[in-house]
């Protein structure tokens, strides 16, 4: 105990030096994202993409963005895949051999994000060491360090392929993460880099039931997977029983806020939590503050930042301001240039600025409609290709839709619930479901493994919605013509609650 307590004490000390650094860039941002830019150009100017949009005579951020378009990962897709074949000097400097493999795309089931050296160390791993300095900040008597950290990554099978790897994001850092890392996490290297989750599932389980767990890492609805599995496997009747010491949760991925309560009753007392931005494309944001939802935007981690007022949004013609030109309470795309080679990338996420002194953000959405409320990332995309084989195959035709989340309670999975209006119904309705399920599965491998054994989430439940519920329910609205649309998607249940009412 006396070991581990010096070794508390003497890491405390090193990751507080950090804070004098991120004080510095949060009262000089400008002069840091200038600074971040300038050197990257200047590192990638002997690149392919970099002669190609001549980085050599950029010298200011006009030049910048008269210079490089705004792209989306389709529109990058040839220079990435040259890069995973093992070409050098493609889109950052020397040789790519990481991709983050992540779903979300409208024209392939999954998209693969460079993940350079310079990203990982100077990112990804960075932005690690700062949600402990942040944390130890603001808790000076914690004790992070006497205990183990339970970290919860999703599936982390590495593949190998033009020899350079691609896999999940947290199968690449917990596979070059630093042996002191190792020391203090748990489970181990190797069953977290199981692939099979019932499997790891069980393993985790084996290992972490009898370690002192201190602090929690993950996404929400995985991490509650987890500690319902915990309970039933040890008999405890709190997640504090089993391990009194558990002091903060660093979750990151999905909204928390349906979660909150539920995590409340199953740890058995109050603990803090910290929210994190993050990414395959990189590590934008943390909260810095105890008790906020807002988290400070990381601007020194090789990471450029523009963005595009939603207001004024449109895919043919992509403007966007720098951080300077931002305002408070407005929604915003957010347009990054990382140290991966990703150049003036739109990564589809929106945010909000709560504070510019410094910059606080929240993320508020994404640029198209989506349900994420249990890392699945589902897109709008993806629900349409889906319908349409589900209407062809059941000779069915719907006219309106719209689905939303229903959340996890009292243990048992989410799911997601559909109101179809069907101007040709299928003969049979669970068919049509199972057609439905079939093909998101098919499309979104996010989505596909939220669904593996309905461990995160059960089957569709789908409705057949009355003849015009959808017309009456905007007609009741005020919302009929012009511009108003019916939301397809949404990730809370604000307006498929008054439809579910309407239709019975």
């Amino acid at each position: 105990m006396a070991t581990k307590a010096l070794f508390n004490t003497v890491v405390n000390y090193f990751i507080r030096q950090r804070i004098d650094q991120i004080q510095n860039f949060m009262n000089r941002p400008l002069e840091t994202q200038n600074g971040v830019l300038l050197s990257q150009l200047f590192l990638a100017e002997n690149t392919d993409y970099g002669k190609i949009h001549g980085f050599n005579s950029i010298s200011c951020y006009d030049d910048f963005r008269r210079n490089i378009p705004i792209v989306t990962y389709e529109d990058f897709e040839p220079f990435i895949e040259q890069a995973r074949q093992g070409k050098p000097d493609v889109i950052w400097p020397g040789y790519i051999r990481k991709f983050a493999k992540s779903s979300g795309t409208t024209n392939a089931k999954s998209k693969f994000i460079p993940i350079s050296e310079e990203s990982l160390a100077d990112c990804h791993f960075k932005a690690g060491k700062d949600l402990v300095s942040i944390y130890a900040n603001n808790h000076p008597d914690n004790a992070l360090f006497l205990n183990k950290n339970l970290r919860l990554g999703g599936s982390s099978e590495l593949y190998k392929n033009y020899n350079t790897k691609f896999g999940d994001l947290s199968a690449i850092m917990i596979e070059n993460l630093p042996f002191w890392v190792e020391i203090t996490t748990t489970p181990s290297k190797k069953i977290s880099l199981m692939s099979e989750w019932e499997s790891k599932l069980k393993a985790i389980i084996s290992e972490v039931k009898n370690e002192d767990v201190g602090s929690l890492t993950g996404v929400p609805s995985w991490m509650m997977v987890l500690l319902q599995r915990v309970l039933a496997e040890t008999g405890n009747k709190s997640i504090s029983e089993l391990w009194p010491n558990l002091e903060v949760f660093f979750h990151g991925g999905i909204s928390f806020k349906p979660y909150k309560e539920q995590y409340r009753k199953i740890i058995g007392k109050d603990i803090n939590y910290y929210e994190i931005y993050n990414a395959s494309e990189g590590f934008f944001g943390i909260q810095d503050q105890y008790g906020s939802d807002e988290m400070l935007l990381m601007l020194d981690y090789g990471i450029f930042y523009e963005f595009i007022p939603m207001e004024t949004f449109d895919p043919k013609n992509l403007e966007a301001i720098p951080l300077e030109n931002v305002e408070i309470g407005k929604n915003y795309a957010m347009v990054i240039t990382t140290n991966s080679g990703l150049w003036r990338y739109l990564i589809g996420d929106t945010v909000k600025f709560t504070s510019l002194k410094p910059f606080r953000i929240k993320i508020s959405g994404r640029t198209k409609h989506f349900i994420n409320a249990f890392g699945e990332e589902l897109m709008i995309d993806n629900v349409e290709t889906a319908l349409t084989k589900a209407c062809e195959i059941t000779d069915s035709c719907v006219s309106d839709f719209t689905g939303a989340p229903v959340f996890m309670k009292d243990g048992e999975s989410g799911a997601h619930e559909w109101i179809f209006e069907f101007t040709k119904p299928p003969q049979d309705l669970a068919h049509f479901t199972d057609i439905f399920d079939g093909h998101l599965k098919a499309v979104n491998s996010d989505y596909e493994a939220k669904r593996y054994n309905n461990i995160t989430l059960k089957k569709p439940i789908v409705h057949a919605a009355k003849p015009h519920l959808f017309y009456e329910w905007m007609s009741q609205r005020g919302k009929l013509g012009g511009q108003n649309k019916v939301p397809r998607l949404s990730n809370d249940r604000e307006f498929i609650e008054p439809l579910l009412l309407l239709n019975q």
